[in-house]
């Protein structure tokens, strides 16, 4: 088992490597340069030439690829084109923002969407089953920027139970950071929140109808010790599944999130570098968040290793 473990763990190098060329490429190729608006309105195409060569957009394109992808390996990301400061050290000063708004809404979709899922098969085809549904279906629909919205003035205009916007970092208080992520997790987990439901409800159902199960009911067995230890034990293999592939949703829907609240997130640094066409900032929070993915799906792999007796070593 450690040697595929470490077998996955080196395939995950040239998957960076294409992810880190095909971010690269991507940006390059889309229309804007940061020349044009460092330089301004009336700048001229000589000042306009000069920014270039000072920030080395002259140069070939595979020269800089190469120049690049040498600095990454060094641990070097780049420095800001505007700010002019090291973008790890702008990474370094939002992750902590992202990291634990992701975590709060993993965490809110997690508890509260295998329960559901759980009792939505338990009790088919009745209303809270129809209940359950209803909302998988609604909730993955929604928009995120208008859930929020919606959130913001029911919770925090008109009952005032949260605030509005802002980011209270956890050396100022763990609890007042929880307060001020509440809304933006609830915001960026209900969506998630619904796929669980549905997907726990849907392998839920598959195991419920195995002869295992109905056995275990026929000898008397309490109702909850056989779904959480018979049932969702042998259904939870799609779960952890989705539950990986949900951290993309989470990352993706946190740009959007942290945008209407406010937050200062990865998010908000990655919608700031497009608008400012700031591409090493770029090309170092997208590649942090596919290193982050990749190594998740390791993760994934490796529980269901754990969980399924049936692949061995």
């Amino acid at each position: 088992m450690i040697a595929e473990i470490l077998r996955r763990l080196a395939a995950t190098i040239p998957v960076m490597a294409v992810v880190a060329v095909a971010v690269f490429a991507l940006l390059h190729v889309t229309p804007g340069d940061p020349a044009v608006i460092i330089a301004g309105d009336y700048a001229t195409t000589d000042d306009i030439a000069r920014i270039r060569g000072k920030l080395g957009l002259d140069k070939p394109f595979v020269t800089q690829v190469v120049i690049w992808i040498g600095q990454v390996v060094r641990g070097d990301l780049g420095t800001s084109i505007f700010s002019g400061l090291p973008v790890s050290t702008l990474i370094g000063q939002r992750v902590e923002a992202t990291g634990l708004l992701t975590l709060y809404a993993m965490l809110m979709s997690v508890l509260l969407g295998v329960p559901l899922g759980v009792v939505a098969a338990w009790k088919r085809g009745s209303l809270l089953d129809r209940g359950v549904m209803i909302f998988a279906v609604s909730g993955f629909s929604m928009p995120v920027f208008w859930l929020g919205f919606v959130l913001v003035y029911v919770f925090a205009i008109s009952l005032g139970w949260f605030p509005v916007q802002g980011y209270v970092p956890m050396k100022q208080g763990f609890w007042r950071a929880i307060e001020h992520l509440t809304l933006p997790a609830l915001t960026l987990s209900l969506i998630f929140m619904a796929l669980i439901a549905r997907m726990t409800r849907a392998s839920m159902l598959g195991v419920l109808s195995e002869d295992y199960v109905r056995t275990a009911f026929a000898k008397g067995l309490a109702p909850h010790r056989v779904l959480l230890r018979h049932a969702l034990k042998n259904a939870s293999l799609p779960i952890v599944t989705i539950i990986g592939i949900g951290f993309a949703l989470l990352i993706g829907g946190a740009v959007v999130t942290e945008s209407v609240f406010a937050i200062p997130g990865l998010g908000r640094l990655t919608v700031d570098a497009i608008i400012r066409r700031d591409y090493p900032v770029i090309q170092g929070v997208i590649l942090i968040v596919s290193g982050v993915y990749v190594l998740i799906n390791l993760v994934v792999d490796i529980l269901y290793v754990l969980l399924d007796p049936r692949i061995r070593y």
